[in-house]
């Protein structure tokens, strides 16, 4: 999936915890910005605009320097939008969730001639790893922080999940492995996180020891399907009964397949397009 997709659904998630790194200070009082930008759409996609107190916050993660039209012009041509339709001072940070090629020049600025428009950049192996550690909210990206020992910090990412409540265990977890594999191997991911760790919620187990009377086989199928349906209810909505009866169809391969698809997903449209991909 996309990961600067996916920073952009927990920064409005939780908006005031991204806000408050961001910024280095606490914010209190932040919320989730839907704005249309005038003109042409520019990637509006995958970053997040956020309300503060007499100022807008614009949030962007990227995983490469590299794009068309160049960082800096995008941050410029954003930053004039984003005035226009507002009328209120504009903080712009770019957060890079992966240190560029050697010898590269992280530009934090759009000069030419007598124009000169200036944005922060946050380089995520350069932060410190405890804000995150701490933070349930932030965990999922505590992996790509600062550190001498990358599997030593894997490992105490992974301790801190088994920490959270149930309720947040698998879902934070299903984020904090998918952003880990942006710097360490899937093989190492799955031994720390013990293969099926992001499933490991009471609903969950509940469902499994039910099934397992039935079959382990059917029982992990079963336990697969409660658990996406929930999550699916929860992004989209209630779901209508032909829906249903389609996840109903699914094999556990699928299921899998849909469980991780469905972090994209923002509307039922987004799943029946995925079916529709099945046929």
């Amino acid at each position: 999936m996309s990961f600067d997709n996916l920073c952009k659904l927990l920064s409005e998630k939780h908006p005031v915890n991204f806000a408050s790194w961001v910024l280095g200070t606490p914010q209190t009082s932040v919320k989730v910005l839907k704005t249309e930008l005038s003109i042409e759409p520019i990637r509006a996609d995958y970053v997040t605009f956020l309300q503060l107190q007499e100022r807008i916050l614009h949030l962007e993660f990227q995983t490469k320097l590299e794009s068309t039209p160049p960082l800096p012009l995008r941050m410029l041509d954003y930053w004039v939008r984003l005035y226009r339709l507002h009328r209120l001072p504009v903080t712009q940070v770019v957060v890079l969730l992966l240190p560029p090629a050697p010898e590269t020049v992280i530009e934090t600025a759009f000069s030419l001639e007598t124009t000169r428009h200036e944005y922060r950049v946050i380089s995520m192996w350069e932060e410190n790893p405890e804000l995150f550690l701490n933070d349930p909210a932030l965990l999922a990206l505590a992996p790509l922080t600062a550190t001498t020992q990358p599997q030593a910090l894997l490992q105490k990412v992974v301790e801190r999940v088994n920490q959270l409540q149930p309720e947040q265990r698998s879902e934070i977890s299903t984020y904090t492995q998918i952003l880990a594999g942006l710097k360490y191997k899937k093989d190492l991911i799955r031994q720390l996180f013990q293969e099926g760790m992001m499933r490991e919620s009471v609903i969950y187990q509940e469902i499994l020891q039910e099934g397992e009377q039935r079959g382990e086989q059917r029982g992990r199928q079963e336990g697969e399907r409660s658990l996406i349906v929930r999550q699916l209810t929860r992004r989209l909505g209630e779901l209508p009964q032909q829906l249903l009866e389609r996840i109903e169809t699914l094999n556990l391969e699928q299921l899998e397949n849909l469980g991780e698809a469905l972090l994209d997903f923002q509307a039922q449209a987004d799943l029946e397009t995925w079916f529709s991909a099945l046929e």
